[in-house]
């Protein structure tokens, strides 16, 4: 075979080998834009019911009732004006109280108990973790309306209906399963040998939790106290039918513009942004907090 002959098997090669390169910038730009408009897409279906409800809450009732909607009615705050300007202890302050007593209580509640058992789970595996795991998944399974005729009739024997600490109790031990699960898979990404430094240099359970551990699991306890935070103030079976109007919640709150003269629907929509605004600022305040602790251990 001449040189020739070698320089045109070369150039053959080089070009079959460069055709499908050359095709796939362009295909990696079609597919960047498909799926940049899908998730544009996706993003305003999440968003145009928050915006509806917005517009709505700033129309009259009887421009919010209108059919077709009046979308070039003129907009107005008296809706929030009359939510927030009632007394401190009159109209939704005391539901509101209720509602962030329970939520941050349980919360709190649920990172004490959790954090030592996924400690447990992870850093100190027990005989059969995983079933445990399993098990503590598996109450979640439960309907919870199968559970709300044995809890009615035990709070009620004790003399508990209509209490505060009784949902404190009720969303600790429901968010705690979900707590501890997540936190077991931050833990997971902790090192062995920081603990095991820790604890030659004497430091006992307490202290290796609370200032060796804490601290690097941060972003993952912060996301597991956003979770069970909103958990907590969505709740709405348990505290519509165990509480009357001294331990009413927000969102029982919000069953009460349903009435039967009729729904309440420009009120409605701004009580239900003004009872959102509470998770709202928690998940923007701990927004990088909730990032990297859903995504701890993703990436190695």
């Amino acid at each position: 075979m001449t040189t020739a002959d070698l320089r045109s098997a070369k150039t053959g090669t080089a070009r079959r080998t460069a055709g499908p390169r050359a095709a796939a910038p362009g295909a990696g730009r079609w597919k960047g834009a498909a799926l940049t408009l899908t998730a544009w897409v996706a993003g305003l279906a999440f968003f145009l019911p928050v915006a509806w409800m917005v517009l709505t809450s700033l129309h009259s009732e009887p421009d919010a009732a209108s059919n077709p909607p009046a979308f070039t009615a003129p907009l107005t705050l008296d809706n929030y004006r009359d939510f927030f300007g009632t007394s401190i202890w009159e109209g939704p302050w005391p539901p509101l109280i209720n509602s962030a007593t329970a939520s941050l209580a349980s919360t709190a509640l649920v990172l004490l108990l959790a954090l030592p058992a996924a400690y447990a789970l992870t850093i100190r595996p027990v005989r059969g973790w995983r079933d445990v795991l399993f098990f503590f998944l598996s109450t979640k399974m439960l309907p919870v309306v199968a559970g709300l005729l044995p809890v009615y009739l035990f709070a009620r024997n004790i003399g508990f209906l209509d209490h505060v600490w009784l949902l404190v109790l009720l969303y600790t031990s429901m968010n705690l399963p979900i707590a501890v699960w997540m936190l077991q898979s931050f833990l997971a990404e902790v090192p062995s040998s920081v603990i095991e430094a820790a604890q030659l240099d004497g430091a006992r359970l307490p202290v290796v939790l609370g200032r060796v551990v804490a601290p690097i699991v941060l972003p993952g306890i912060a996301a597991t106290a956003l979770i069970c935070f909103i958990f907590s103030w969505n709740e709405l079976l348990f505290a519509r039918v165990l509480t009357g109007i001294r331990a009413e919640t927000a969102p029982v709150f919000l069953t009460s513009f349903i009435t039967s003269q009729g729904l309440f629907i420009a009120q409605l929509s701004a009580a239900s942004i003004a009872i959102s605004l509470p998770v709202l600022a928690a998940g923007f305040a701990a927004q990088d907090k909730l990032v990297q602790g859903l995504s701890l251990g993703a990436v190695k």
